[in-house]
């Protein structure tokens, strides 16, 4: 099973994607994909450590995220990845151009044939308006792009609202 949670901020995506690994039965393994740059962003990391059980399993993936997932991923086992445009936005900012489109191309010939249940929690950002600047914009191309193939290739696809999950595939 692999699955794809959508949902702005505060939207409740990362709570149902941890409810949905713990729902599974299998052993959990988080795919943290943040570089924690500021203290905000260590305020965020340590909340969502809070709430996960301290029996699950965390890996840092960095910008090789395909690699650590065929590495990690067993039939017997879920992938919980938190937050596929985190990833991106690192991945876009790298100073080496050609990073982005290797590590994005790798995940999605990866995924497919990947073990055990994975699930994704990305967000969703271009229900707005069209940024002004040229990198805003261009994340937000890339992040469409990239949420369209992974959906393509999920058996389920969830967009949360106000904490509240509506089923858009599966």
């Amino acid at each position: 099973m692999k699955e794809l949670i959508l949902g702005g901020i505060r939207s409740g995506k990362s709570r149902l994607a941890e409810q949905r690994a713990n729902d599974s039965g299998l052993e959990v393994v988080y795919v943290a994909t943040a570089e924690v740059r500021d203290e905000e962003m260590r305020r965020r990391v340590a909340e969502h450590k809070v709430r996960r059980p301290e029996h699950w399993r965390s890996v840092e993936s960095g910008p090789d995220l395909a690699a650590v997932l065929r590495r990690e991923a067993q039939a017997d086992r879920c992938m919980l990845v938190d937050c596929l445009t985190l990833w991106l936005t690192q991945l876009l900012c790298d100073d080496d151009e050609t990073l982005l489109r290797r590590e994005v191309d790798a995940l999605l010939e990866a995924l497919p044939a990947l073990p055990g249940h994975i699930v994704m929690v990305a967000n969703e950002t271009n229900m707005g308006v069209v940024p002004m600047g040229e990198l805003s914009r261009r994340y937000c191309d890339e992040a469409g792009r990239l949420h369209q193939c992974i959906a393509a290739i999920c058996d389920r696809v969830t967009l949360t609202v106000a904490g509240l999950p509506l089923a858009i595939k599966g």
